[in-house]
């Protein structure tokens, strides 16, 4: 594998959403949003029977986010589910200064879950987070990395894969 090439989310309202991470987020277009994609091939092809959905690409930096909105069939969930539950996921958005984006997006409505969090020990040393929601209550984050201490993290990583490794041969 080389790369990820795009992250998909399912929305309710693909305009509503365009709107949200568009306007608001300030991801550019990869593409226009897609006419009605329907037809027997389809639903196998997703793993949908009955799929008939649209989509648009969005772009930020070498990352792409697929929006898809589906008019059939109806989804079974009112909500994403809480990021406990198996195949819950959420995106993370790199940006310089968290306290200045958040404070940003805070003035076109956004609400965040708490203040921004900041991770100064452990694997995570460096981060700096805070969490929101998509229109749909799709979870967001907005991630700095204030610093980063690669050999610390490579250390770990080694650590980790040579003591699997020998639980393996117990």
């Amino acid at each position: 594998m080389k790369a990820l090439h795009h992250v998909g989310i399912t929305v309710k309202n693909l305009d509503a959403s365009i709107r949200f991470y568009h306007d608001v987020l300030g991801l550019e277009f990869s593409n226009e949003p897609s006419p009605w994609f329907e037809g027997p091939e389809l639903g196998p092809a997703v793993g949908v029977p009955g799929a008939a959905l649209r989509q648009v690409s969005l772009l930020l930096g070498d990352t792409t986010l697929e929006l898809l909105e589906y008019k059939s069939p109806p989804s079974e969930t009112r909500k994403p589910l809480l990021s406990n539950n198996i195949g819950a996921s959420h995106v993370a958005f790199l940006v310089d200064d968290i306290e200045a984006k958040k404070t940003e997006l805070e003035s076109q409505g956004v609400e965040f879950y708490s203040d921004v969090n900041a991770v100064d020990e452990g694997v995570l040393a460096g981060w700096r987070w805070v969490y929101f929601d998509d229109p749909d209550g799709y979870p967001l984050e907005l991630v700095e990395v204030a610093y980063y201490k690669a050999e610390e993290r490579r250390q770990g990583i080694a650590d980790y894969l040579a003591s699997r490794s020998q639980r393996q041969h117990a």
